[in-house]
């Protein structure tokens, strides 16, 4: 009786000290709150750049949509001040704006006097389906020339970390323009511009996952040579593996995680790099709606394109994090 009743003094003070949430759930919270503090620090560098450029922001309203530069009377600014909001205090904007975008509004374009989300995805799909057909190019591309090369020997090796260095250091503009000048000229395999079917989009995804399989790939090596070596490697040649069998089936399986690590920062640097590729192309994408909002200063559509790129960037690393206790269930306690 005396040892039951002087155990319940530690076993109260074991529950005081263990933590509310488990290390999963915590992890979890954390990333979150971080994704939010992101999402906000672009919504806000977006708002700012706005209230930094030169000028009333009323007379670049209608400038851009009369097409014509011009001072204008008060009266006419009166209008567009009252429907955007301008009148009132920074703070004010500020708050009305960071309350649209809770509401999914990412306000009016200035030239086409329509939602900015509404122009955003008439255009988005053709970007996700080229970030998509990126990402699945670069992983194959990866995992074929790292699977080849590494842990071969000196000059295989050093072939492939030569490659990968090589490739991850191209300009996609550059290599567009190459791709662009065999493939789609020279041999005419492609079409050169405007292509919107399967043989249109090889050209401009592989502008963007050849320097993105280069980079995941020298993230990769290093842990697959490793991996090689370790000791659950040399049990199963010793039960008669084939080389490329253990290679794909266990050496992968835990060399690969350096590269899901990328992808979540990739999927952002895809959608950026769209800007590039789709204008390059004159592919149909956010790209180019980005393009023509600079070029018409229409600063909704331009802040719009910011806002939803740093969503994905967000999206995408959570989605990654949560492909970690998959791959390696040892994660899933840490």
């Amino acid at each position: 009786m005396t040892r039951t009743l002087s155990s319940r003094p530690a076993d109260a003070a074991t529950a005081a000290r263990r933590p509310i949430l488990s290390p999963r759930v915590r992890r979890i919270v954390e990333k979150l709150v971080a994704a939010a503090v992101v999402l906000w620090g672009a919504a806000t560098a977006a708002f700012l750049a706005q209230i930094a450029l030169p000028g009333d922001r009323a007379t670049t309203i209608l400038n851009v949509r009369s097409g014509q530069t011009q001072l204008r009377t008060p009266e006419e600014l009166a209008s567009i001040n009252a429907e955007y909001g301008l009148q009132n205090p920074i703070l004010v904007q500020y708050l009305d704006y960071v309350g649209g975008l809770l509401r999914g509004d990412l306000g009016v374009s200035y030239q086409q006097h329509r939602p900015v989300w509404g122009i955003i995805s008439e255009q988005v799909g053709a970007t996700l389906t080229l970030t998509a057909v990126t990402l699945v190019l670069a992983w194959v591309l990866m995992i074929f020339w790292v699977t080849l090369t590494a842990g071969r020997g000196t000059k295989i090796r050093a072939l492939g970390s030569g490659v990968d260095t090589v490739t991850a250091g191209l300009p996609p503009y550059w290599l567009g323009i190459l791709l662009l000048l065999v493939f789609a000229l020279g041999l005419g395999w492609f079409p050169v511009i405007g292509g919107t079917g399967v043989d249109g989009i090889v050209l401009p995804a592989l502008t963007l996952a050849i320097p993105l399989a280069g980079f995941m790939g020298q993230a990769t090596r290093t842990e697959f040579e490793r991996s090689l070596t370790a000791p659950f490697i040399i049990t199963a040649r010793m039960r008669g593996m084939s080389d490329l069998n253990i290679r794909l089936r266990h050496v992968l399986r835990h060399a690969i995680l350096p590269a899901v690590t990328l992808s979540g920062w990739a999927i952002g640097a895809t959608i950026s790099g769209a800007v590039i590729v789709e204008s390059l192309f004159t592919r149909p994408g956010i790209g180019s709606v980005l393009i023509t909002a600079v070029d018409s200063q229409d600063l909704p559509v331009v802040t719009g394109v910011v806002v939803l790129v740093a969503a994905t960037y967000v999206v995408a690393n959570l989605l990654v994090d949560l492909a970690y206790t998959v791959i390696d269930p040892r994660m899933r306690n840490s």
